[in-house]
């Protein structure tokens, strides 16, 4: 059974996190528009640990429940940093499934609408051809299966990710506890 010290001191960051809002973690009033746009009103508990700690330049690791906001903790930094740095072939996200990299991408795509973010999302199953004429036009952002991304570095020319500023590992949970 928790004391109740644990359990004012759990009321007490949950009252906080109701408090937080999206410009006081450091996020840009550009991207705040665009959360407001979603529909997104506060920041979630993952997304109030990992924000500050990715807009410093820190690595994070964050673990939270399907739903919790994880898109939305490393997006936002990676799109912020991706303002202060333009570049081309700025991000890659690994993700185990196409499923998980189609709604991964949506994120990105409606975190960046009013920025010109530009999206290529790699996965088995499509074509590698129109796949290779995407990465070609160097978009900003990666979301790729492991698999076909190893496919396009081997056998797409010109290709490769010298460049990149970031990398998102993204498992499903589901699979790291069993």
């Amino acid at each position: 059974m928790a004391s109740k010290d644990a359990l004012d001191k759990e009321l007490e960051v949950e009252e906080g996190e109701k408090s937080t809002t999206f410009k006081s973690l450091g996020v840009l009033d550009v991207l705040c528009e665009a959360c407001e746009q979603l529909k997104w009103k506060t920041p979630s508990k993952i997304q109030v640990e990992a924000i500050p700690v990715a807009l410093a330049g820190n690595d994070i690791i964050g673990l939270a429940e399907t739903g919790s906001g994880k898109t939305g903790a490393f997006a936002l930094p990676i799109l912020q940093a991706l303002l202060e740095t333009p570049q081309k072939l700025f991000a890659l996200i690994l993700t185990p499934t196409r499923e998980l990299a189609y709604q991964i991408s949506e994120q990105f795509e409606a975190l960046g609408a009013t920025i010109g973010i530009k999206c290529a999302v790699i996965v088995g199953g499509m074509d590698m051809v129109s796949q290779a004429m995407a990465l070609a036009k160097k978009p900003h952002v990666i979301i790729a299966t492991p698999g076909r991304l190893a496919d396009h570095l081997e056998n797409t020319k010109g290709f490769n990710l010298r460049s990149l500023k970031y990398l998102v590992i993204s498992v499903l949970t589901s699979n790291i506890m069993s």
